[in-house]
């Protein structure tokens, strides 16, 4: 592993950094789908990346992970990256957001890296081709077994979603058919976005509440999380999540994009007329510690995925000490390498009696199930 992290990080990201990171992202998303479409690449690819250690599986209400390290949503946005996803260390893959209409998403660029700040600005605007494509992509690609598919929804960024009634249908739209079709093992309402149009609306208690009420009348036995907002206080963030318990979400994804440019290490690197979120390190201690106060607060209520700023194995047991469940992550994959997952996995293994263990499901009752791969 040491002579891969010194080749990523020596030889192979100073080239790639040379490069336009959407490109990269892309080339990286093509190739992913490529590679994972054969035994033999998947298992070459698995022998340097792969988590080989000590069982580190986890149940997180009622779903099995074999690892407890997901990527998360942003990345995958179209689901092509399933297959792959498993050799490098990862136990599940959020897809998305993935949205009612086809989104081309904000203007370019979308994509900026702060290198020094080891953070990226991420203006995509909920670029994906939809959830109808979505559903039948996911019906023509098998996974591994036990991989975990999870689902984050949000609202077209477009005009036509822009009032909060449509708003809240173009979610209700996306639910819906993945409800019908059964395509994913938990679902995530990205209620956080900060660059779509109208912002953050429904993070707000008066948008927030009319949205779940919605969904949470459309029936099936899935866990429901919300991706929460980071950039604010511990007052607002709190009666974000009490609507989220009143209305008996399973848990929250903490967190989104840190819109809060003054936390970049060096401010200097992300111009003022730039939109768009940060991911990254700024997000590691604002994440953190609202997961520490959220667990403080709310118990063994709400599960917790951590997600922000893991740029070292180091901040992923920081968070899991702090209360998290699961994690996610993308920057730290990019500015660290793919190798970041395995140390995670083994670092996981070594503090595993410190850190909170299985968490079963206390809203719905029902067996766990070990997830089964959808079919060619």
């Amino acid at each position: 592993m040491v002579v891969m992290k010194t080749l990523y990080k020596r030889v192979l990201k100073p080239i790639l950094f040379k490069f336009d990171p959407e490109l990269i992202h892309d080339v990286f998303v093509s190739g992913g789908e490529l590679l994972g479409r054969f035994t033999l690449t998947r298992g070459l690819i698995g022998m340097f990346y792969r988590y080989d250690g000590p069982d580190i599986s986890k149940t997180v209400d009622g779903i099995r992970y074999h690892t407890p390290v997901g990527l998360a949503a942003g990345f995958d946005y179209n689901g092509r990256l399933t297959r792959i996803l498993p050799s490098v260390g990862f136990g599940a893959d959020e897809i998305g957001s993935i949205t009612a209409r086809p989104c081309a998403g904000n203007d370019p660029p979308r994509l900026r890296r702060c290198i020094q700040s080891e953070a990226l600005v991420v203006s995509k605007g909920l670029k994906n081709k939809g959830v109808d494509a979505f559903i039948e992509k996911m019906r023509r690609t098998s996974r591994e077994p036990g991989f975990v598919l999870g689902v984050s929804i949000a609202r077209t960024n477009d005009d036509l979603a822009v009032g909060l009634e449509e708003g809240i249908e173009d979610y209700a739209t996306s639910l819906q058919k993945l409800v019908d079709t059964n395509i994913g093992d938990f679902y995530t309402i990205n209620i956080s976005c900060p660059n779509v149009h109208g912002g953050e609306s429904f993070a707000e208690p008066d948008a927030l509440r009319p949205l779940l009420e919605r969904l949470m009348a459309i029936k099936h036995d899935k866990p429901v999380y919300a991706k929460m907002p980071i950039s604010v206080s511990w007052p607002e963030f709190q009666e974000i999540t009490d609507i989220v318990v009143e209305y008996g979400l399973d848990g929250v994804v903490i967190g989104n994009l840190n819109k809060d440019y003054d936390s970049l290490r060096y401010r200097d690197e992300a111009p003022a007329d730039y939109a768009g979120g940060l991911s990254g390190l700024p997000c590691r201690d604002p994440s953190t510690e609202l997961i520490r106060r959220t667990r403080q607060h709310y118990g063994d209520d709400l599960t917790i995925i951590g997600c922000g700023g893991i740029m070292t194995a180091e901040d992923a047991m920081e968070k899991f000490r702090a209360g998290a469940d699961l994690l996610q992550l993308i920057t730290g994959m990019i500015f660290e390498g793919p190798h970041l997952m395995k140390q995670i996995g083994k670092a996981y293994a070594r503090n595993r009696s410190q850190i909170r263990g299985d968490k079963p499901r206390r809203r719905v009752t029902q067996p766990e199930r070990e997830v089964v791969s959808i079919a060619d």
